[in-house]
């Protein structure tokens, strides 16, 4: 599994013949290295509603002739602007597909789209064949994370660790050590001057971190 940060909390998960695009917010991403254009993916998953993780999401599943998975409200959403292959899910969801797996965890945060509501946040655990990548969406500590880790046993965690609409990095090093994957990589920081501009204090004991410039490469 090759896992490609794009910057904020987008990625791109490949295992060299499917590739997967979580949460492609490149437009209006000032950190981002990639535009919308020069992604190519087979599936796109979506955490939840908010216009940096929806992003590009449309264009980019039209171009590619993309599935998208995404909770139920914002995956009809979806469908209504012209997505034509959808799989609506929600927390607790797991979708078999042609690569491996789709699977919705809870996450505690809101989701919305210009006024409408756009269903429950989640995280998302994406797996492809033996390897399995939990992005955790926007959220704040919660202690099922050590379920979460038991049941889906992931190889990485990408965590948001900005603070005021997220974790901060105390509470992010806190939640690594819960779902204990070998490798967790901080995400949602340092985009906008709102957010920590370091992870300084992201520390998880037991947790090897990732810290990854967009356009950067972790392989599993």
């Amino acid at each position: 599994m090759k896992i490609t940060y794009l910057g904020h909390s987008s990625f791109l998960v490949s295992d060299g013949t499917v590739t997967v695009a979580i949460d492609p917010f490149l437009t209006g991403n000032p950190r981002a290295v990639m535009s919308a254009d020069e992604i190519s993916c087979d599936w796109v998953v979506l955490t939840h509603g908010h216009g940096d993780h929806i992003g590009d999401a449309i264009p980019i599943a039209k171009r590619c002739n993309a599935t998208v998975t995404a909770p139920n409200e914002l995956a009809i959403y979806m469908g209504q602007n012209g997505v034509e292959s959808v799989e609506p899910m929600n927390p607790g969801g797991e979708l078999t597909t042609p690569f491996g797996s789709v699977a919705y965890t809870h996450a505690i945060h809101s989701s919305s789209y210009d006024g409408q509501y756009m269903g429950v946040a989640c995280g998302v655990v994406v797996r492809l064949g033996d390897k399995a990548f939990y992005h955790a969406g926007d959220t704040t500590l919660f202690s099922d994370m050590r379920l979460i880790g038991e049941i889906y046993r992931p190889d990485v965690v990408a965590l948001p660790v900005g603070d005021r609409f997220t974790m901060g990095p105390a509470l992010a090093a806190r939640a690594a050590e819960l779902i204990g994957a070998p490798v967790a990589i901080p995400i949602h920081y340092k985009t906008f001057p709102l957010l920590v501009q370091s992870i300084d204090g992201f520390a998880p004991a037991g947790v090897t971190v990732r810290e990854l410039e967009p356009g950067e490469s972790y392989q599993v």
